[in-house]
């Protein structure tokens, strides 16, 4: 009885020992196709990826060794070609090839193009010095240049600008380069006095007569003269006008009972 016992334990213990030597590619079938070799299945989700050093071969299941070029490195990216050139490098159809520096030229950040030393422009493959003409200098790029204060840009020069009288220097890049004092306002290429008449006030602004009427006075040919409101009247919101009092109505130059 003991023996049959025995021996019933015995053949439970191979059928537990099977089924655990059965289960991971149980488990694997019920995840996806069969993990090829040099790759490992993903720990999430299902499916698998290639090893480092390895990529899938379009349209199949197998993983191929990557092939490095010379001066290359594998990249991270689990698709493309598997491999980025070395700094100094960049791709052509033959693998990596090295970047050839003209003078004045260096590796930019990403390590794969030049650029130009500060006072130089790329010219056809090349670094030309840049020609910074007098009264000029190199922008912040340092790529092109700028007039000094007090001239403007005339082609390839930078040439004076030209100040009228009772005018002065701006800080603009446009324009004429000047502007008129206050009290004045560009005429021309002149700046001429606002001529502000009596009971008015000077404005400074560039469009306009440059000046406006007082309150109780309006602009009539280039004159303020007084705006007298009629009885039952007084002078509206502007100051230069008169509307009639509540519950009077205007009727021509005469407000009268509703």
């Amino acid at each position: 009885m003991s023996d049959m016992r025995t021996r019933r334990n015995a053949s439970h213990l191979s059928v537990i020992l099977a089924i655990l030597a059965v289960a991971p590619s149980v488990l694997h079938a019920q995840g996806g196709a069969a993990t090829p070799e040099h790759a490992t299945a993903r720990s999430y989700g299902t499916g698998w990826e290639c090893d480092p050093g390895y990529k899938r071969v379009s349209g199949t299941g197998v993983c191929a060794a990557i092939e490095l070029p010379a001066n290359a490195y594998l990249s991270s990216n689990s698709y493309g070609r598997g491999w980025d050139c070395k700094r100094g490098y960049r791709t052509d159809d033959n693998g990596c090839v090295a970047i050839e520096l003209p003078p004045h030229a260096y590796l930019d950040s990403g390590g794969n193009r030049w650029k130009c030393e500060r006072g130089y422009r790329s010219v056809a493959a090349l670094c030309a010095p840049i020609e910074v003409p007098p009264h000029a200098y190199l922008d912040t790029a340092g790529d092109g240049w700028e007039c000094d204060r007090g001239y403007h840009v005339a082609g390839d020069l930078c040439v004076a600008i030209k100040v009228p009288s009772n005018g002065y220097l701006t800080n603009m890049s446009y324009g004429s380069g000047w502007a008129c004092d206050r009290g004045y306002r560009v005429v021309a290429e002149t700046c001429q006095a606002v001529v502000v008449p009596a009971n008015a006030y000077y404005v400074d602004a560039s469009f306009g007569a440059g000046w406006e009427c007082n309150r109780g006075y309006a602009d009539l040919d280039a004159a303020c003269v007084p705006v007298s409101p009629p009885a039952n009247a007084h002078l509206d919101y502007s100051g230069s006008e008169w509307e009639c009092d509540q519950p009077y109505r205007r009727e021509v130059d005469r407000c009268v009972s509703r």
